[in-house]
């Protein structure tokens, strides 16, 4: 993992790193050219507890090149703790910047995720609005068994520079680490529903509800069936402040 001046939030290391130097460090791991994938976790407040009884998702989080703290709570959770991260970093707007980057150097992306009618539009979004950025190949989440191990292949011989996979949290996490030594990515970011907000399936959250911090109840208020997923919020809240070693 980065070395870097940490906060921790139930025994889970995050770098003290805005959206901004998160970027440019992961643009660095980029133009290093290093053999190695380097993974990016945007950590939620479900993950973070999944991690307390999870051993494995534990162990691949501690093994990931750098995690962000992808919810309010765990910013606030640190900040309470004396951590002070210093913001939220999503997996989208990790992925908008990472295009924006890509747009001007000329990176390569390769999209794993989402239905296939969304994979296919969101890819002729992102090709009209970064038109200099290279989408070297795309396939949808719904993939089975018998078709995993050619996608893998198929990553591994494009060799991109950034794999986006859309496949849902933990199981993108899982999904990276099960396949790291093959898929010749230099860096493999797990974002969520991110490819469905940036297709236009989902609406995105306007930019006033991201400043006041209650981006989670846009969210549910335009999905309700999201409620049983808020249930773990409060849980987190209590777990995180009252956790000790």
């Amino acid at each position: 993992m980065i070395e870097n001046d940490c906060a921790e939030v139930m025994g889970i290391r995050f770098p003290k790193l805005t959206l901004d130097r998160t970027v440019q460090f992961i643009g660095e791991v980029i133009e290093r050219k290093s053999p190695e994938l380097f993974h990016v976790i945007t950590m939620n407040p479900e993950i973070t507890m999944a991690c307390q009884k999870d051993r494995e998702l534990r162990s691949i989080v501690d093994e990931a090149g750098i995690i962000t703290a992808d919810g309010i709570g765990i910013v606030m959770v640190s900040r309470i703790r004396g951590g002070n991260l210093p913001e939220r970093v999503t997996g989208y707007d990790t992925l908008l910047r990472l295009l924006e980057s890509g747009n001007r150097k000329k990176w390569s992306f390769y999209f794993l995720g989402a239905d296939a009618a969304t994979n296919e539009k969101v890819c002729g979004v992102i090709r009209t609005r970064y038109p200099h950025a290279s989408i070297l190949g795309r396939h949808h989440g719904y993939f089975s068994q018998s078709e995993e191990a050619g996608i893998v292949a198929e990553i591994g011989s494009l060799k991109p520079d950034v794999l986006v996979v859309a496949l849902g949290a933990p199981y993108a996490e899982r999904w990276i680490h099960k396949h790291k030594s093959t898929l010749n990515a230099k860096v493999a970011i797990g974002v969520g529903g991110s490819l469905d907000v940036l297709a236009g399936k989902v609406r995105e959250t306007p930019e006033i509800w991201k400043r006041l911090n209650v981006e989670w109840l846009f969210r549910l208020l335009q999905q309700p069936s999201r409620w049983r997923r808020q249930l773990i919020l409060p849980r987190f809240a209590v777990k995180a402040l009252l956790y000790r070693k």
